[in-house]
């Protein structure tokens, strides 16, 4: 790989003063009759009016939340929810409800109709059949980071805890109308689009540069921001973004995930400072443990290190939660942190969506009321 030779390849990182978090929430619109997913993204932001926190996406059956600059998740949740509020009101108010998970239960990709925006345009021309097969939602979760030359030892390291973030937030086993076998059908869709899917484990700002060089250069990308990797620097927001979770249906599960992403990333940046140099996993393990994590969840036996020793990612959540504790402690998210622990013990959501498919003679749209029902604000 080439390395960027002249200062106009250079990527200013903006850093972060502390370590901030912020939260980026998909949602799907619904008809409240059918339960199909309803293409009025546009109208919806129209009644809204001008609103920062309220962005549309590829589909016009999506809406997304995000918050302001936040310094734990508790104070993220506050500011999620009280744009959710406004919004569901609107929702409503056009006969429709918000729907998070990471697909939808049994939508057809084809009836879907495209937000009218160039880049997206482009998206589609480019990338033809898997590009219109872009039907999932899910969370990015951005935490701010201090300087460039952390970014790419933080994401590296971050890689090895790829397969409990995925699979706590697991929630597509389905895909038009059929049951895929996996917990996270998301995970794998998503990766078919050019410069998706897992970050190559750069240890050096400068290697980022030049890799980014290079992809303008070729013409696979005109902007960084194309650069969809499930673990990316947002070098303008100076923070990481981490993009791995399936659409989260609540609240409640969202503040404990947003909490581990935050703490995860602290402690790495907490070991840097320290002079520590931080764990790595070969790309061959990290990209069998996202297989393992999208295929079987919280069943998923994952590879824990280097030296290639295995354990149940959730026995291995259990020693992670209170390693990271007093780290939870420190930004103030402790309780939302512990909440963690519940996900495995009440079912995560796929596990959920099934039981509630299994209970219903295999309609869907129960499965849609149900996850309708889980967002209480």
């Amino acid at each position: 790989m080439s390395s960027a030779g002249s200062s106009a390849d250079r990527i200013d990182f903006a850093g972060s003063y502390r370590p901030t978090v912020g939260v980026e929430w998909e949602f799907a619109l619904v008809d409240a009759v059918t339960r199909d997913l309803s293409n009025e993204a546009a109208g919806v932001i129209a009644e809204l009016g001008e609103n920062p926190h309220v962005h549309k996406e590829l589909l016009r059956n999506t809406v997304e939340i995000v918050t302001g600059i936040c310094f734990n998740s508790g104070q993220a949740m506050e500011d999620l929810a009280t744009t959710l509020r406004a919004v569901r009101q609107v929702v409503r108010g056009r006969g429709m409800e918000l729907f998070c998970a990471g697909t939808h239960p049994f939508a057809e990709a084809s009836a879907q109709k495209l937000t009218d925006a160039p880049r997206y345009a482009e998206l589609i021309n480019r990338t033809q059949w898997w590009g219109r097969q872009m039907l999932i939602w899910g969370v990015h979760v951005h935490v701010g980071v201090s300087s460039a030359h952390k970014v790419m030892p933080i994401i590296s390291s971050l890689l090895n805890h790829y397969p409990h973030l995925l699979a706590l937030s697991a929630s597509s086993p389905w895909w038009e109308g059929e049951d895929t076998g996996y917990a996270s059908n998301r995970a794998m869709m998503f990766q078919q689009l050019p410069t998706a899917g897992l970050p190559f484990q750069f240890q050096t700002w400068r290697e980022f540069e030049g890799f980014v060089h290079d992809q303008k250069k070729t013409g696979i990308i005109d902007h960084i921001n194309e650069v969809r990797w499930d673990i990316r620097p947002s070098p303008n927001l100076g923070t990481v973004e981490i993009r791995i979770f399936d659409g989260v249906s609540n609240i409640e599960e969202l503040s404990a995930l947003v909490a581990l992403t935050h703490c995860l990333v602290v402690d790495l940046d907490r070991r840097l400072d320290a002079g520590e140099a931080l764990p790595v996993m070969p790309p061959w393990h990290v990209q069998e443990n996202k297989w393992r994590a999208a295929r079987y969840g919280l069943d998923a036996i994952i590879i824990q290190d280097a030296d290639s020793n295995e354990r149940l990612v959730t026995e291995d959540l259990d020693d992670l939660l209170n390693r990271l504790e007093p780290v939870a402690h420190s930004l103030h998210c402790s309780d939302e942190l512990a909440r963690v622990a519940d996900i495995p013990r009440r079912g995560g959501s796929y596990q959920r969506q099934r039981r509630v498919a299994e209970e219903n003679d295999g309609d869907l749209r129960m499965v849609v009321d149900a996850l309708v029902d889980e967002l209480i604000l």
